[in-house]
């Protein structure tokens, strides 16, 4: 356990989905959002954002499933950490703490996760805001040519299990630590001691992480496009906010969600990739602005 914490949130070991336990940070009243972290990070990740937004929102967030301090257990079958099963979690413990309809944020792996829950869940999920990611399914369209390099630890991460494992364990200190440097262009987003929760915790996770992302290039894949075959979309208005990668990677992101979100709206951001810890100003608002659009009662 780490003894970081969100100021002013309480934390409590809360039951997903097949009693996997989350670690799960929550404070505020009113309208509940779930936030969802990204790689190689933790619920820690949104501590000024979830700050400002408790103040007139209830907010919810826990480490996901196999990172942080939430529960890591062994991928027996590609489903352990599908991000179905990590949505089914995040659905499971917003019930226990007494949320059956809630807006739901995510960053990178969050928000596969968020935008999972949306496509599974119409019912509960309110709201879908998605922070620098595409859906996993145009994520693999997109990557090609000598531009893809940028996404290169998803092919290490994909393949059979054993030697990703290996190789990441061997230098997993300097493995994390290369995505906390090379995706903060100010070198400040982070302060030393937050850099070396990430670092630990993530290497802590060797296993769940790899399995983590080899869910994306299998099961998960093969959900999207059932999806995209069956003409299933996000019914619930979504927003995405995201740096320029369509100018590097050839896409246009808003023909991407649109295909996917009828009720959506982009938005681009010159921060990083770490835009909600670099910039939380400008990622509360774009929440706000998401969470004050109508949603259709049920």
């Amino acid at each position: 356990m780490t003894d970081l914490t969100i100021p002013g949130f309480t934390y409590d070991r809360v039951t997903g989905a097949g009693g996997t336990e989350l670690n799960v940070a929550h404070a505020g009243q009113g309208s509940p959002v779930v936030l969802l972290h990204g790689f190689p990070q933790t619920h820690l990740m949104w501590s000024a954002v979830a700050q400002e937004l408790s103040r007139d929102h209830t907010v919810i967030a826990p480490d996901l499933r196999g990172y942080g301090d939430s529960d890591k257990p062994d991928a027996l079958s590609p489903d352990t950490y599908s991000k179905r099963t990590m949505a089914d979690d995040v659905v499971t413990v917003a019930a226990r703490l007494g949320h059956d309809r809630f807006a739901v944020v995510g960053h990178d792996r969050g928000a596969l996760v968020a935008v999972r829950a949306g496509l599974d869940h119409p019912e509960t999920i309110t709201h879908v805001g998605i922070l620098d990611v595409l859906p996993t399914m145009d994520t693999w369209d997109v990557l090609h040519g000598v531009d893809a390099k940028v996404a290169w630890h998803l092919y290490l991460m994909a393949q059979p299990p054993g030697l990703p494992e290996k190789m990441i364990g061997a230098v997993a200190g300097e493995f994390f630590a290369s995505f906390l440097d090379a995706w903060d262009p100010t070198g400040t987003t982070f302060s030393p001691r937050l850099r070396e929760h990430y670092i630990t915790a993530s290497s802590k996770a060797v296993p769940s992480i790899v399995a983590d992302y080899r869910a994306t290039a299998s099961v998960d894949l093969e959900m999207d496009r059932a999806d995209r075959a069956d003409g299933r979309r996000l019914t619930m208005p979504v927003a995405a906010i995201s740096q320029d990668w369509g100018s590097l990677l050839g896409f246009d992101p808003t023909e991407i969600w649109g295909a996917w979100a009828p009720d959506f709206t982009y938005e681009p951001i010159d921060a990083g990739h770490f835009m909600a810890e670099e910039d939380p100003a400008r990622v509360t608002a774009f929440v706000r602005r998401l969470l004050a659009r109508q949603t259709v009662s049920r």
